[in-house]
Formats: structure tokens, C-alpha cells, sequence
């Protein structure tokens, strides 16, 4: 039996590119930062940046390139895949990626897109505006005093 899952979360380092394949597979691939913190012999704290290529495919790869921008947050979850060409020297290149199966939109540059998660074949929901008035009053709440010592039956989740 084997495993190969990848879980990270970073920060976009640049702006997502979308290309498509020769037949017609949209390709979107972006790179992310991961920090690795500990604390040296005398004590300092280290961060290590490592950085991750990413490729995302189809509609996701879609999602991705609209709604992520370099310094968004972003979840990623996927798989390890290596590929080697004959660089024009002629010798062997290998580039590690990060095949995304999901992505999750974390944050935006600015900070304030909500999160959101799109799987690889889910539409991108309209964006809602914003309610900038309450969802009720007060008194139209049920408000349950439980005194000191509350029953857990009487808890209504």
C-alpha cells in the first residue's frame, strides 16, 4: 500500500497564470509559501520559507486564476508528481509540483474575501453583497437561563 497526500497552506508568492492545453484542458499554476519555524542552539526563533509550484486543472483551475492573486491565502490538497525533460544542454530537468485535487481560498491580498472551497467540477457561486443590518433584535431570540448548574438536557443544540 502506498500514500501520496499533500496538505498545505501558504501564501501565494505570485499572481495565478491560466493557459490552456492543446486540447482545450484549462491549467492554472501559481506557487505558495510554507514557513518552518524552531528555535536554534541559543534559543532564537528561525522561520525557513520553502516554496511549492502548484497546478491546479479544469474548472478549478478557473476558480483559482479569478479569485487568487500573489499574498492570497490558500489551502491546498493534492498529490507529489515530478517531471523530468531533456533540458537544451541535453541534460535531464526535473521540476516537483504539487498536483492540486482541492483548493481553498483562504484570504485575499486585501483580507477581506470570505473563505470559500470550490471541489474540481463545482460551479463558482455568484458573489452575495454584503448585510450591513442585523439579522434580528435581541428580543426576537429565545434567551434560556440556565442558572449556575445547567441541565444538558435543556441545552436546545
Amino acid at each position: 500500500m502506498s500514500l501520496n497526500k499533500v496538505l498545505l497552506m501558504g501564501n501565494l508568492t505570485r499572481d495565478p497564470e491560466l493557459k490552456a492545453t492543446p486540447s482545450g484542458a484549462k491549467v492554472c499554476n501559481f506557487s505558495i509559501a510554507t514557513n518552518y519555524s524552531f528555535k536554534d542552539a541559543q534559543g532564537n526563533k528561525k522561520e525557513v520559507p520553502e516554496f511549492h509550484n502548484i497546478v491546479v486543472w479544469g474548472v478549478q483551475a478557473e476558480n483559482s486564476a479569478k479569485y487568487l492573486k500573489k499574498g492570497s491565502s490558500a489551502f491546498i490538497e493534492g498529490r507529489i508528481q515530478t517531471r523530468s525533460w531533456d533540458g537544451p544542454d541535453g541534460k535531464k530537468q526535473y521540476k516537483t509540483e504539487i498536483n492540486a485535487d482541492n483548493v481553498r481560498f483562504m484570504s485575499s491580498p486585501a483580507g477581506g474575501a470570505p473563505r470559500q472551497s470550490f471541489g474540481p467540477n463545482d460551479p463558482v457561486p455568484a458573489p452575495q453583497p454584503e448585510k450591513s443590518e442585523p439579522i434580528g433584535k435581541p428580543e426576537e431570540f429565545d434567551i434560556i437561563d440556565f442558572g449556575e448548574d445547567p441541565n444538558p438536557d435543556d441545552i436546545p443544540f
